[in-house]
């Protein structure tokens, strides 16, 4: 019968590495699209997030995530500890890393609606028509900060003036992007944890079969 903390392990292992392969392909993903031409509103939005999200931080914690699972197999096979202890520490430094991630995109919800405003502004006026095509809406906090682009949504001073800036709704779309990511991210530290709670089970689980193992060569040495 399989040894159930092993296997329990292992399983946490294996979500361990999945979480390392999808960050290191959104992140690579999102590095690849940020510069795109954007083909509407929403997509002109992710990517203007794209550009702000510390994606380079993102590849390096998933290759180390990746290193890791690497590290965790030969530990694990093995019947010493020693490499299965320095896994666990190994482990711990990527759900840091991981959570570090993720309380910088949290952080960025906070203020994203003020800090888009820069952003907006140095847009070309295509990118700011399909934002305002795609929102309803004319300009950014308003019809005149900055001032909005002539088109569908906004065809004259006097339209734009009943709709309102592009901020609300802009502000909102980023939020809930942001927020799944996130979310997503601190998924990923739960998945740590549960590693780390499972190697420190399987560590103990070791110690006593080692125990006993030692009891029984010297009873049998006192026999002989």
């Amino acid at each position: 019968m399989p040894d159930k903390v092993f296997v329990a392990t292992v399983i946490a292992d294996l979500l361990f590495l999945a979480s390392g392969a999808m960050e290191l392909g959104f992140s690579i993903a999102a590095m690849n699209l940020k510069d795109k031409t954007p083909t509407d509103g929403q997509d002109a939005t992710r990517h203007l997030l794209y550009q702000r999200f510390p994606l380079v931080v993102g590849i390096v914690n998933a290759i180390f995530i990746l290193v890791t699972f690497l590290f965790t197999v030969p530990a694990m096979a093995l019947v010493k500890r020693n490499l299965l202890k320095i896994s666990g520490y190994m482990i711990t430094v990527c759900a840091v890393f991981t959570l570090a991630v993720g309380l910088y995109l949290w952080i960025m919800t906070l203020t994203l609606k003020e800090t888009f405003l820069p952003v907006y502004e140095d847009q070309d006026s295509s990118i700011q028509s399909l934002v305002q095509v795609s929102f309803q809406c004319c300009g950014y906090l308003n019809a005149t900060t900055p001032a909005f682009v002539t088109d569908s949504a906004c065809p004259s001073p006097a339209a734009a003036a009943l709709l309102r800036g592009c901020s609300t709704n802009m502000a909102s779309f980023a939020n809930a992007f942001v927020t799944d990511l996130f979310t997503a991210i601190f998924g990923m530290v739960g998945i740590d944890a549960l590693l780390i709670l499972a190697i420190a089970c399987l560590l103990k689980e070791r110690k006593e079969i080692e125990r006993y193992y030692i009891i029984d060569q010297k009873r049998n040495y006192g026999g002989l």
